[in-house]
């Protein structure tokens, strides 16, 4: 029997690749370099599955032929902006994505992130290798708490929701949250989370303002001037969801005239480029996109790829279908 050919656009966790390459006849991008636009368009050509990433832009423009071999891309991510999924589903081809097995790092990430605004972690360890800290006195680098603070969640999905837990029960932190509609009233009294109709009521009363929600036209540069006026002096913004949910000229303005605290950011609008002027900022912290980069998440998005492409080469019905 012939296998499905399938290609892995970027090296994935040597477990996966290999449990992968025992079920299908797997094509691995050996140099982990990303592809060009007429190299996947190539591919929807030439093999049964494409199996992109985050990096790989599949957008209207690249699925223009009407002759595809490609009929299933497996998404290693639970975000798919990078794909035009309506125009992949008007060519024949299915989409699927790898949902549920990153919540919690993810979440972790934005606690991480949180608690090194709140302690100025970032700061204090530039200090320390560049040989500038002089020892202990009363005043130095003094941050604030996050035991006790009201953190407001943007989009109280499944990562949201984790965060909150987090959050609630990990620090005793109050609640908010902004959503399209309300979490189910059992979620809502067991977080004693208060649900805000308005973004800018929820950023007018947030110490720390969480950005979880998804990117799509609706949601883009979500993240404003006008719902920035709304954060307190002493508030900061945390942002890992996806780069264009914020906009960053917007964000940094407020920043340099101290017109918010800081921002933790693991996202950006112009992925891997990031505006010097945050990088030139000191409350700030910027992470490489580390969201699920723990080895038993990325292992688990490629189990969850493996087992979308298994059922529908076999007739079934992805779990994970866009």
């Amino acid at each position: 029997m012939i296998k499905p050919r399938v290609l892995i656009t970027r090296r994935w966790p040597e477990a996966v690749e290999k449990a992968m390459s025992a079920s299908f006849d797997v094509t691995l991008n050996k140099a982990d370099i990303p592809m060009t636009a007429a190299q996947l368009q190539e591919a929807l050509q030439v093999y049964d599955a494409v199996c992109p990433c985050v990096t790989d832009r599949m957008p209207a423009d690249l699925f223009v032929d009407n002759t595809y071999k490609t009929r299933i891309i497996g998404n290693y991510g639970v975000g798919f902006n990078h794909i035009d999924v309506e125009v992949a589903r008007g060519k024949g081809i299915m989409v699927t994505n790898t949902p549920d097995v990153l919540t919690q790092a993810t979440a972790d990430l934005a606690m991480t992130l949180m608690m090194m605004l709140a302690r100025r972690a970032g700061e204090g360890e530039r200090q320390l290798r560049a040989g500038q800290w002089k020892g202990w006195f009363p005043t130095h680098m003094m941050g604030t708490m996050v035991t006790g603070k009201t953190l407001g969640i943007v989009g109280m999905g499944r990562i949201g929701q984790a965060m909150a837990e987090k959050a609630h029960f990990g620090f005793g932190m109050r609640i908010l949250y902004h959503n399209r509609k309300p979490i189910s009233q059992a979620k809502s009294r067991r977080l004693q989370a208060e649900y805000c109709t308005e973004l800018t009521c929820l950023m007018s009363k947030s110490d720390f303002v969480a950005v979880h929600c998804p990117s799509s036209p609706l949601t883009q540069h979500m993240i404003n001037e006008k719902t920035l006026a709304f954060m307190r002096p002493e508030a900061s913004l945390i942002n890992t969801s996806r780069g264009d949910v914020v906009d960053e000229q917007a964000l940094i303005k407020f920043l340099k005239k101290g017109l918010i605290a800081g921002a933790g950011l693991d996202v950006y609008d112009k992925e891997p480029q990031v505006p010097q002027e945050l990088l030139n900022l000191e409350n700030v912290v910027l992470l490489p996109h580390l969201g699920s980069a723990t080895e038993e998440t990325r292992v688990a998005m490629g189990m969850r790829v493996l087992g979308n492409l298994n059922a529908f080469f076999n007739g079934e019905h992805p779990p994970d279908k866009l």
